[in-house]
């Protein structure tokens, strides 16, 4: 494993704080196996930012990984992701000057071992795409959504 030295706290064109010192990357885990697709959701523990809020498994990207390497590495640190379960099929970037964050689309053909694996989650949680802004989401989540959710829906015909 490389050397870990993305955490730290950016300030960005839009005005906000991020973390993430080379910017930040999560994964949107879309499973195919069942009868309809489901995306993979993480509760935030209340001590991290956005705590209490779902999102995505994600965080800081270090400064020779880029965003693929990234989400997955965090996928599996956060979530206990099985990488070799997961086919990725586009990264979307949320970019706010110095900083951006990635979401790496992925399929899996099951649940990809996912577990609350650190203490950065308090749940997980497999939603179909059409409740997701049914749930309390972290406000990048949440924002990128709008976005997101055609890029996954397209991503069923790839």
């Amino acid at each position: 494993m490389g050397q870990r030295d993305g955490d730290g706290w950016v300030d960005c064109d839009c005005g906000h704080r991020h973390w993430g010192r080379f910017g930040a990357a999560g994964l949107l885990i879309l499973r195919r196996d069942t009868p309809e697709p489901q995306v993979l959701l993480q509760l935030r523990a209340e001590w991290t930012h956005g705590g209490g809020t779902w999102g995505l498994p994600g965080g800081a990207k270090d400064s020779h990984e880029d965003s693929v390497t990234a989400a997955l590495r965090e996928a599996h640190e956060e979530m206990g992701i099985n990488i070799d379960a997961l086919t990725v099929k586009h990264v979307f970037s949320d970019n706010h000057g110095p900083w951006s964050y990635d979401t790496v689309i992925a399929h899996a053909m099951s649940d990809a071992g996912a577990h609350i694996a650190n203490p950065e989650s308090t749940a997980t949680k497999w939603s179909p795409i059409e409740q997701v802004t049914d749930l309390n989401l972290h406000p990048g989540l949440k924002q990128s959504w709008i976005a997101l959710k055609p890029l996954t829906i397209n991503s069923l015909e790839s």
